[in-house]
């Protein structure tokens, strides 16, 4: 089997195993970039790693992974992602020889996941993530306009959270529930909110409290 010998190696091998992994998981590859990304990352573990200490590593960096798609398909809060994130880069970066190693991985790490997003501009994304309500960006264009106008007639009104928006939640509006989203900060449940902006289904909401002091300045 390939072994790593150069410290640098570990970034390249890292790199390509999270691109392709977090590819399969962005686009429909049909399982091809699932197994380069599996291989690529065995291959790291198997070079640094007993037989016993390689199953943990590993289950701590799919574990990872798997945290990534729970948040994507489910939550989708950044929470559980955040919480992937770190398991992915603990496990590579305790797996090398030393910190030289360590720290190319976990740019391998950051590198390969920011990089995996390039698929989505060649292949077909999956519908996994065309469900999740925020990413949909219904267009007049699209044939959409009707919805587009309830919308955006929502800007300027005030709505009680319905859950805790963290940054994302629902909404209540005129006895309707919406999702919504805010500038990245959290919200607790039952807070009055603004709708600020609408784009497509997007609705972007502000603390009621925030919005009177900054009109009062």
């Amino acid at each position: 089997m390939f072994t790593i010998t150069a410290d640098w190696m570990s970034f390249v091998i890292v790199a390509l195993a999270t691109l392709f992994l977090i590819g399969e998981l962005l686009v429909n590859a049909k399982g091809i970039f699932s197994l380069l990304g599996i291989g690529f990352i065995t291959i790291y573990f198997a070079s640094f790693l007993d037989p016993g200490m390689f199953f943990i590593m590993i289950i701590i960096y799919f574990f990872g992974l798997m945290l990534m798609v729970i948040d994507g398909k489910v939550l989708n809060d950044g929470t559980l992602a955040v919480i992937g994130l770190v398991c992915m880069i603990v496990s590579v970066g305790f797996t090398a020889p030393n910190w030289i190693a360590g720290s190319y991985a976990i740019i391998g790490v950051f590198i390969g996941g920011v990089s995996s997003f390039g698929f989505l501009k060649v292949f077909k994304k999956r519908q996994m993530w065309t469900k999740i309500t925020l990413f949909d960006q219904l267009t007049d264009e699209a044939g959409y306009s009707s919805i587009n106008q309830s919308y955006k007639e929502l800007v300027g009104k005030t709505g009680i959270t319905t859950t805790d928006m963290r940054p994302i939640g629902m909404v209540l509006i005129d006895e309707k529930e919406y999702s919504a989203i805010t500038q990245g900060k959290w919200i607790t449940k039952d807070t009055e909110v603004e709708i600020v902006d609408v784009d497509g289904t997007k609705i972007l909401v502000k603390d009621r409290k925030i919005v009177k002091e900054k009109s009062v300045d």
